[in-house]
Parts: structure tokens; C-alpha cells; sequence
């Protein structure tokens, strides 16, 4: 649990700056759950620079609650909480100096937000938060107020988990909230999951991830862990300290994530799903009589491919359709081996590339179609997908061909600017496993929103 803060104070010399405005967020990393927004009487004088800048002045403070009065509201709704700022080590310092002018040690875990924009999205001009904001797409309003900001931070911190692909954030989390440190029921454990689709993690005690899934349904799936039977279930069963999540909103971009954080953690459990998890691809060659065949073999990954496949029986499934949408010839696509004509030829749905009737020049161009639909070689692009809320919307970005990574864009405008785009993007590894699981997805999802990058 987290607790995203922004405080205006009065400036002044260094620890005797008062509190002038602030704003928590409780935030569970997927939604506010509680918050507490407050002007406070700081009992002195603010500083000139700080009211042209806030607006905030004395005469909007002399009815305003002092902190003493706020200060229990402030201890529970960041209690059990890692107090999460942009610029944590000042709104840390003035929470600690105020708690400390009453006699009580505060003391908390905080993120600062400017470092993990540094680490997580390099490379950008300020990592001021109204600058990083605009750089981002984020809209901000009340710049320099507590909530505008406070706000701010909440939607770019949502960014940062989605970025931390090593889930860092998530288990130095886990730690600190002592309600994992104890045996936790497992029914206790799957009540608080969402039916929602994304990626969940199962923590041990020390909050490491043990074991890494997706599905469509979070709850169900964990419900099947906890009660399956099989030896891997038990053993999983027994370790499970925690449960965290990541809603995705749709099913390529959890498929992708956990293919990715799968290499990336090796949970103890997951060994299988480490390996590729396409088994057959669809390759070309020119015969000598200058026709392109496909053929249907295992995936080596050292010739090029055009797509991959689960299973064989998928393939000559897939391919089987391809020849009727495109009008080509079973024997050239090897699915039926004869010295004459094909099956097809006999019923009129083969132009007579088998026997050489139809030219190759001809015949070729309707291969090259099929190959281009089902290949995103050399090509720009964005697969616009639903997202985690509403106005939400998932972004799976292919530049020249290979799979960038994925981000989430509350707005067109992020879509559509190039730049942004790119800083919202959480960059990801491309290997033959992201490629199967695009291409495939693609296969089954006709109705994909996808946008050329050259248009942008």
C-alpha cells in the first residue's frame, strides 16, 4: 500500500518552513482508495515567492485547521504505507519536522518518484514534475498546489509500476506491510482478488516472487492454485505468503508480461514456462521453377519465419484457411504432396500454379500478401488495444519490425505524438517468444486498432 503525498509549505530557513496545503492519496497500486486534501494554518509568516507561486496566502489559512489538528488524520491514512512523493526526501523531511514540534516520532518508508523516473523513463529533458508530466502526456491542473499535484503523481506513479518489469517497488512493498508477515489464510488471500484480466504474482514471506501467471480471470485462476492437488500446487500452497497483480485490460499485453517477467525473475516454479512456448513456423523458399512455397516446419529459430504456432495440428490449421483466402495451391503450400495437380485444381479453386498453368509473377503476389498480413517485418507501428480503465487504452509499440514494448494512454493526444508515445512506452525485450505471441493474438483478433508509426 502506498501513500502519495504533496505538501506546500510557507519556505523559509531549512526545518522551520510550516505546512501551508497537503494532499494523500492512499493508493493500493491499482486505485485510490481513501485520501485526505487539507489547507493548514502553518502559525507563521509565508514567504512572498511562495504565494506568487501557490497563491496560497495567510488571510485563506485563518480558519484552517492546524497540523496538530490534521496530524492523527495524516498518521492513519499512511499507516502500514510507503509514503510515495515527488522529491520524497523534502514532503518526508517536513512531515518528520511536524510530527517532531508535537513530540512524536514519525517514521515511514518513502519512494521518491524523481528517482525512479530516472531510472525507468531515461533520457528526458527535466524530471520536474510539471515538466515530466507534460513530456508524458499527463494532464495536470492546480500546478503547484497540493491535490493538482498530488494527483499528478498518482498517475505517474501508476506509470512506474507498470515500467518496474523487475518488481522492485512491489516487493520492498510487501515487506513493509506487516499484515504478510504473518500466516495469511489462502482464502483470506484469493477474497481480495479482483475477476479481472492481468498478471499475478505469488509471494513468499520475504515477499520474493515464487511464481508468476496470467489469465482473464485473476481470482478463478488462484482459486484453481489453491485448491489444486498436484504436487506443484502443494508446494506453492505452502510458501504463499502474499498475492499482488497488475490488471492489464486485455489479453496480449498480460501474455507479453509474463512471458517477459517469467526470464526475467526465474520464479522457483515457473522453470517449464521459461523455454519458447511455440513449437512449428510457417517458412517460404522459391522452387526452381520460380513459384513461393510455404512449408510447415519446427521452429529452429535460425531460418527467417513468417509466424509461429503452439502445435503443428495450429499450423496446418492456420494454413489450410490462408489457402482459401488467398486463392493458393495446396501442393506449393505443402499440404498435398503429389507429382500433378492439387485437390484444388480438380474443383476449379486452384489457378494451376501445381502445373505450372498459372505464372509465377501472379501466383507470387498473392503469396507476398499472405506473407505481409501475417509477418510485421521492417514494419512502424502501434497495436491499440482496450486498457485497465474505461477511458484507458493499451499501446503495444513495433518499430521497424521489432517488438518495442507497451504503454497505457489516457489520452489520444499520448497515441498519436511520436515522442510521448515513446516515453510511455515500457520497453521490453523482443525474442521469438513476443513475436509468436503478437502475431498470434493478431491472428485470432481481427478487429485490432492498429496504427502506422509513419502516419503519426
Amino acid at each position: 500500500m502506498y501513500a502519495i503525498v504533496d505538501i506546500e509549505t510557507t519556505g523559509g530557513k531549512y526545518n522551520e518552513e510550516g505546512i501551508t496545503e497537503i494532499a494523500i492519496y492512499k493508493f493500493d497500486g491499482h486505485q485510490v482508495v481513501d485520501q485526505f486534501i487539507s489547507l493548514v494554518n502553518p502559525e507563521r509568516e509565508i514567504q512572498p515567492f511562495v504565494v506568487n507561486l501557490t497563491g496560497i496566502n495567510s488571510n485563506m489559512l485563518k480558519n484552517a485547521p492546524k497540523f496538530y489538528e490534521v496530524a492523527k488524520r495524516i498518521i492513519e491514512i499512511t499507516e502500514d504505507c510507503v509514503i510515495v512523493a515527488h522529491n520524497a526526501e523534502f514532503d518526508y523531511r517536513i512531515l518528520r519536522t511536524e510530527f517532531k514540534r508535537l513530540g512524536f516520532p514519525y517514521k515511514r518508508k518513502t519512494l521518491c518518484t524523481v528517482s525512479l523516473s530516472k531510472t525507468l523513463i531515461p533520457d528526458q529533458n527535466s524530471y520536474s514534475l510539471g515538466k515530466l508530466a507534460r513530456a508524458l502526456g499527463i494532464p495536470v491542473s492546480d500546478r503547484h498546489r497540493a491535490n493538482g499535484d498530488a494527483i499528478a503523481t498518482v498517475k505517474l506513479f501508476k506509470m512506474l509500476l507498470a515500467k518496474d518489469i523487475k518488481k522492485v517497488i512491489v516487493q520492498d512493498a510487501i515487506v513493509v506491510e506487516p499484515t504478510f508477515k504473518m500466516e495469511p489464510s489462502l482464502k483470506q488471500i484469493l477474497n481480495s482478488l479482483p475477476n479481472i484480466t492481468g498478471v499475478y504474482y505469488i509471494h513468499n514471506e520475504k515477499g520474493e516472487i515464487i511464481y508468476i501467471g496470467k489469465s482473464k480471470n485473476i481470482k478463478n485462476r488462484l482459486s484453481q492454485h489453491f485448491t489444486s492437488t498436484n504436487s506443484k500446487s502443494k508446494k506453492i500452497q505452502l510458501q504463499t505468503a502474499a498475492v499482488t497483480y497488475e490488471a492489464t485490460g486485455n489479453e496480449l499485453v498480460a501474455l507479453l508480461k509474463e512471458s517477459e517477467e517469467i526470464k526475467r525473475n526465474k520464479p522457483i516454479f515457473n522453470r517449464a514456462l521459461r523455454r519458447n512456448i511455440f513449437t512449428h513456423a510457417l517458412y517460404s523458399f522459391q522452387d526452381e521453377n520460380g513459384y513461393i512455397n510455404l512449408k510447415i516446419d519446427k521452429a529452429d529459430g535460425k531460418k527467417i519465419v513468417i509466424t509461429t504456432f503452439s502445435t503443428r495440428n495450429s499450423a496446418k490449421q492456420f494454413l489450410f484457411k490462408a489457402v482459401k483466402e488467398f486463392n493458393l495451391c495446396q501442393k506449393l503450400s505443402g499440404l498435398y504432396p503429389t507429382k500433378g495437380s492439387c485437390f484444388n485444381y480438380n474443383l476449379k479453386q486452384c489457378e494451376g500454379a501445381c502445373i505450372k498453368e498459372e505464372k509465377p509473377i501472379y501466383y507470387n503476389s498473392r503469396v507476398t500478401k499472405l506473407i505481409e498480413k501475417n509477418s510485421y517485418k521492417n514494419v512502424n507501428m502501434a497495436i491499440v488495444d482496450r486498457g485497465r480503465d474505461i477511458d484507458e487504452r493499451s499501446v503495444i509499440l513495433i518499430k521497424n519490425g521489432v517488438f518495442a514494448g507497451f504503454g497505457y494512454a489516457d489520452l489520444n493526444y499520448q497515441i498519436t505524438n511520436r515522442k510521448v508515445l515513446e516515453s510511455i512506452i515500457t520497453p521490453m525485450e523482443n525474442n521469438r517468444d513476443t513475436q509468436h505471441i503478437i502475431q498470434s493474438y493478431l491472428r485470432r483478433n481481427k478487429n485490432l486498432k492498429i496504427i502506422p508509426i509513419n502516419n503519426l
